[in-house]
């Protein structure tokens, strides 16, 4: 009898300790890579097609853009169409270089579409 009640004891104490530890535990959450989520984007939910199938490329090429300082009028001036221009020029700066987000924005005020 009384090794029913110490296993009975300790096996309330480890469920206790069980609960009280995932209690605790924070949540999981998972992010995709900037490349994977880019990618994804823009090729699978928008279809866009780029040249020699390198949309990362472009993307970065996007960024190189920004970060050297090129005017919002000429990065979207390389984009024929201004809607896609404009979802794809903030994906590229949103999700691969974001901490030129605001050189993209302050280069765009005043930006009068065509």
């Amino acid at each position: 009898m009384k090794v029913r009640k110490v296993f009975g004891a300790r096996a309330i104490g480890v469920i206790a300790l069980a609960a009280t530890t995932l209690d605790l535990a924070p949540p999981a959450s998972a992010v995709p890579a900037p490349e994977v989520e880019f990618t994804y984007n823009v090729v699978f939910r928008r279809h866009y097609n780029f040249p020699n199938n390198d949309a990362i490329g472009y993307g970065y090429g996007i960024c190189d853009k920004v970060g050297r300082g090129a005017p919002y009028a000429t990065v979207m001036a390389e984009v024929k169409d201004e809607q896609s221009a404009n979802y794809l020029v903030s994906n590229a700066v949103g999700i691969l270089c974001p901490a030129s987000i605001w050189k993209l924005r302050n280069s765009a005020a005043g930006y009068q579409p065509t």
